[in-house]
């Protein structure tokens, strides 16, 4: 993996001088994304300039400096990510008659974006996210991958326009204002998460998963001309009755996982796997060593002195496959660890397994820089614990009878989604906070509510969608960006292939879930050709922080002293005086929730260690 930056400004705004300082200001930011080599072009002609950090994985020679050019030098690409079909999209640009220089796979970019032709995206197999910038046209294309496996940030000042892979590298920017956006703040709140295309601070936005930016550079500086999605998961039922029988849908994925485990696997660097004992892991381990033949090194973590580990589980898998395995055996002090988490994050993510995921990630980094993942396989096999209970919840005529009672309204499903099981905290208690919810962030809980509701739909197809949508890039793939890039280690999740995704999306509702328990039952299916049936079928024990990590006593303290004493950062974004209450109510027999105030502890800390304000007017003030 990469780092990528770059900016575009108005004619006199910034000399040559003054850009390379930028954008070199900007790259030296996120040295940890790429330890191996650093780059920086500007444009003789003026008024653009790249840059780029290295961590080097196919062609580790000089000649994969980034940024690349194309023959003539008339496109650049800064880029980070893999490209897996490079190969074959190589062969097809030498036959055009194009010329290459290195073997990376980062230098078909500037050769199949000559045109900037947004719809080459298309042809792109991997995970990416890039600046293209066209000499002769003045243009720059930004681009994401599908699922937002890589990050991409942007902003525009005056006279100015930056990009980058991380917030911090935009902070860096003359001009760049570091205040909170109040939207923002309330999507964390309620989600953990800031999701696309918001971010934290109010003058930088995320480009979605899945989409392209156009930007033009002219005498008036430059404009965004066009920005547009070119991919998205859209689980939906097959048209057609009848269709394939639960063997045949097996035997069509078994090849496609197969496959995308295989593309994953070129590397010039030590590759392996995390294995955790669970489906998704194990699977493509099995993938690895059964179908590939091919010999794995695999990695877990486990915590002593708990039951909420999965490492045993994890060395038992190992064995049955033959990996050559590796297991750590932490005791970690969450205490200690909330503040080191928070000082890692460029943007605020509460997802408590960030510890635990970057705790693997360091140890994993100590043999390998590539490490393959199970991540996806809940979002697009239906996986999540909290499917099954809302499928289950709208099956149960007289629970739902009891709710409509209670709340004097028809009972949906949103009402079981948008809960506790999804939600950290709930839209009213983010209100008291923020003295309202704005209407922005109003119209986007009622789009959510719409879409969960919208009967059209199989129920669990909704809940894929969403978390695809939302969940998946905007917590769960931040959560392993950030925390692998922590130690300049790539990640590859083959689940989270394209032609395993195009697949998954039209399987029917019947093939992902069976009453009264069974969630993901086609990938469950798949892994017990290569495991013991008992073993795909263990409860679910997730990746958070195991309770022996932290005291509730000690948590509580801490909270105290961050959000409650005269100095705190957040006070001056919310009520102060709720947030206390807050504090007070977790204090309270029965209403301690790590997931709900791991969250305000990241923030705090985050708060405190930026030079980010509040806006005018906000609540605390």
């Amino acid at each position: 993996m990469c780092g990528i930056a770059g900016i575009l400004c108005a004619p006199g705004r910034f000399d040559a001088a003054a850009l390379a300082a930028i954008v070199t200001a900007m790259r030296d930011s996120m040295v940890h994304r790429g330890p191996d080599d650093a780059g920086v072009w500007v444009d003789p002609a003026g008024g653009c300039a790249l840059a780029h950090r290295r961590l080097a994985i196919i062609d580790l020679s000089q000649d994969g400096r980034q940024p690349l050019g194309n023959a003539d030098g008339s496109v650049q690409v800064t880029f980070n990510g893999e490209i897996y079909n490079f190969m074959a999209l190589r062969q097809a640009l030498e036959a055009d008659g194009h010329r290459f220089h290195t073997h990376t796979d980062s230098e078909v970019l500037p050769h199949l974006f000559e045109d900037l032709d947004p719809a080459r995206l298309h042809d792109l197999d991997g995970m990416f996210a890039f600046g293209v910038w066209q000499r002769q046209q003045r243009r720059l294309l930004l681009a994401r991958d599908p699922f937002g496996k890589k990050p991409l940030y942007y902003a525009e000042g005056p006279g100015w326009f930056a990009f980058a892979s991380e917030l911090q590298a935009l902070v860096q920017v003359p001009g760049f204002t570091q205040q909170v956006d109040p939207d923002a703040l309330s999507l964390y709140l309620l989600l953990q998460y800031v999701p696309a295309p918001f971010s934290i601070y109010r003058a930088a936005r995320k480009l979605p998963a899945g989409s392209w930016l156009r930007v033009d550079l002219d005498g008036g500086g430059p404009r965004i001309a066009a920005t547009q999605r070119y991919w998205q998961f859209q689980a939906r039922e097959p048209h057609r009755l009848g269709g394939p029988s639960p063997g045949e849908r097996l035997e069509a994925l078994r090849p496609l996982v197969r496959a995308a485990v295989q593309k994953r696997l070129l590397s010039d660097v030590p590759l392996g796997a995390f294995l955790s004992g669970g489906v998704d892991s194990a699977l493509v381990a099995a993938m690895v060593t059964q179908e590939l033949g091919q010999p794995l090194t695999t990695f877990s973590i486990g915590f002593a002195g708990t039951d909420e580990t999965e490492h045993l589980y994890a060395r038992e898998v190992a064995a049955h496959l033959g990996t050559e395995h590796h297991e750590e055996l932490l005791q970690p002090d969450a205490l200690h660890l909330v503040q080191e988490i928070a000082a890692r994050l460029d943007e605020p993510n509460g997802d408590s397994s960030c510890l635990p995921t970057w705790l693997l990630c360091r140890y994993t980094r100590q043999h390998v820089t590539v490490a393959l993942s199970g991540d996806g396989g809940d979002e697009l096999f239906g996986g999540y614990g909290r499917y099954r209970d809302s499928i289950m919840e709208g099956g149960n005529w007289l629970q739902q009878a009891r709710r409509m009672l209670r709340t004097r309204r028809r009972w949906s499903p949103a009402d079981a989604y948008l809960s506790p099981r999804w939600l950290i905290h709930l839209p009213e208690q983010v209100a008291s906070l923020t003295e309202g919810l704005s209407p922005t962030v109003a119209g986007i809980l009622a789009g959510w509510r719409a879409d969960l509701d919208d009967r059209r739909l199989s129920l669990l197809h909704r809940m894929r969608n969403l978390d695809a949508e939302t969940y998946l890039p905007g917590a769960v793939l931040a959560k392993v960006d950030r925390m692998s890039m922590q130690v300049a280690l790539e990640v590859r999740c083959p689940l989270l292939d394209r032609d395993v995704a195009a697949y998954a999306q039209g399987l029917p509702a019947a093939a992902l879930w069976q009453a009264p328990a069974t969630t993901k039952r086609l990938l469950k299916e798949l892994a017990t050709r290569y495991l013991p049936r008992p073993w795909m079928h263990r409860p679910k024990m997730g990746f958070g922080l195991p309770s022996n990590t932290w005291s509730r006593e000690a948590m509580l303290d801490l909270a105290r002293q961050l959000l409650c004493a005269p100095d705190t950062r957040l006070g001056t974004l919310v009520a102060a005086e709720a947030l206390r209450a807050l504090v007070d109510r977790q204090a309270q027999p029965g209403w301690f929730s790590i997931y709900q105030l791991w969250p305000l502890l990241i923030l705090e800390l985050w708060l405190r260690r930026t030079a980010a304000t509040a806006p005018v007017g906000a609540p605390g003030r």
